[in-house]
C-alpha cells in the first residue's frame, strides 16, 4: 500500500512533515492548499481515519501511524487558539 508525506506550513510559520499510509489522502488535500485551521483538523481526522480503515482491509489491523499523526495534528492545532487561522499544505508526496 503506498503511504504519503504531507508538509503543513502552520500559521505561525513552521512546517510540519505528516504520514499517510493510504493515498486516501489526495481526495481530502492538494498542494498548495489553504484552509482553515478548524477545516484542516477536521479534513485530517477523516483522512488519515480513512486510511487507517483501508490499512484494516488490506492487512487485517488499524494502522497505528495513523492514529499517532492524528493525534499530533489535533495537539499541535490545539496550541492556536484561533481556529480560524490559515495553514497550508506545501507539499504531498507518495512513497515508492
Amino acid at each position: 500500500m503506498p503511504a504519503v508525506n504531507f508538509t503543513v506550513r502552520w500559521p505561525d510559520g513552521i512546517e510540519d512533515q505528516c504520514y499517510s499510509p493510504s493515498t486516501v489522502l489526495y481526495e481530502h488535500f492538494k498542494s498548495g492548499q489553504e484552509m482553515t485551521l478548524a477545516d484542516f483538523v477536521k479534513k485530517a481526522d477523516k483522512a488519515l481515519n480513512l486510511a487507517s480503515e483501508r490499512v484494516a482491509a488490506k492487512y487485517g489491523y488499524h494502522c497505528s501511524s495513523a492514529s499517532d499523526q492524528l493525534y499530533t495534528i489535533k495537539k499541535k492545532a490545539n496550541f492556536f487558539e484561533d481556529k480560524t487561522q490559515m495553514i497550508t499544505i506545501t507539499s504531498i508526496v507518495q512513497q515508492s
